[in-house]
């Protein structure tokens, strides 16, 4: 079998055109089927629901769209930190445990996301690091699964803490339509 083709042929191509090596583990993120599949030296390692925006993909700052495109995590935030740890700001508030914070919007781990490609996803206002686009968890474990996120991409919270512990900053994460 060749595990090369488990990376979708156009993050191959956006790599090469911003001559940008893949890594050897990647996150890639389908909206039409609401999964992230992590890959790991060309295999699929792992397959689990996510959710994506309620309001479709979009590059535009303020449009709470899922962006697409060839990503990189910047930032990792909340190791080790408690399942349902409660973030505002990339800082702990609180845990999905307190009454005022059981349907927390960002918990558990945080996954900062770079876009790299130039005037698509980098930049301007279009820049997935300054719209704060995270891979992170929710105090609503119930959406898992459909689009139900302001532009984020959020995962269960076993599924968060497993992939937090086997990526690394600077790891790809590329995030597609299909």
């Amino acid at each position: 079998m060749n595990s090369i083709k488990l990376i979708p042929a156009a993050c191959l191509a956006a790599c090469a055109r911003l001559k940008v090596a893949p890594t050897d583990r990647m996150l890639s993120i389908s909206i039409a089927s609401q999964t992230a599949s992590l890959i790991q030296g060309g295999m699929l390692v792992d397959r689990m629901p996510c959710s994506t925006s309620r309001f479709g993909v979009g590059q535009v700052e303020g449009s709470n769209c899922t962006p697409l495109g060839l990503h990189r995590i910047a930032e990792k935030i909340g190791g080790g930190a408690p399942v349902g740890t409660v973030f505002k700001a990339r800082q702990v508030v609180g845990h999905t445990s307190q009454r005022e914070f059981a349907h927390a919007t960002i918990t558990t781990r945080i996954m900062w996301l770079e876009g790299m490609e130039p005037g698509f996803n980098h930049g301007a206002n279009v820049d997935s690091h300054a719209r704060y686009i995270y891979v992170h968890g929710t105090g609503d474990q119930d959406s898992i699964g459909r689009q139900a996120s302001h532009g984020c991409v959020l995962l269960a919270d076993a599924d968060l803490v497993s992939l937090f512990d086997r990526l690394a900053t600077g790891d790809l994460v590329w995030i597609a339509e299909k």
